[in-house]
């Protein structure tokens, strides 16, 4: 009997293949997304030093009080303008996109094209 792969599983393994690809460096470090069932994540991380930089996600008490959902398309982008700005502020202004093994669809397109608004180049 053939037994399937959960999709978490294949996900993860989707990411590592990703990040065999590429990664962050001082001068241009990784955006990382991340979706839950209820949250967007997205960090922009330094893979060279072992540091994240910037942090930004649904789960701050600003998001939650502006968003009535935390899981959907809209959210997403209001965490992809808040990564924006808060890269600009620190002088990132090239970034590598890591979109962690999902699709590139829904949620992290709408969080990747907010943080390309807010001014990243990736």
């Amino acid at each position: 009997m053939v037994s399937k792969k959960s999709r978490k599983e294949v996900r993860e393994k989707k990411h590592l293949r990703l990040r065999n690809r590429f990664a962050g460096t001082a001068e241009r470090p990784r955006l990382a997304v991340f979706r839950s069932n209820k949250h967007m994540y997205a960090q922009i991380i330094d893979d060279n030093a072992q540091k994240t930089l910037l942090t930004a996600s649904t789960l701050e008490k600003a998001a939650k009080a502006e968003l009535e959902y935390t899981d959907n398309v809209e959210a997403a982008s209001y965490v992809g303008t808040l990564i924006g700005k808060r890269a600009l502020e620190a002088g990132i202004t090239e970034v590598v996109f890591d979109r962690g093994g999902f699709l590139y669809h829904g949620k992290v397109q709408a969080l990747a094209e907010a943080a390309r608004e807010a001014g990243l180049k990736f």
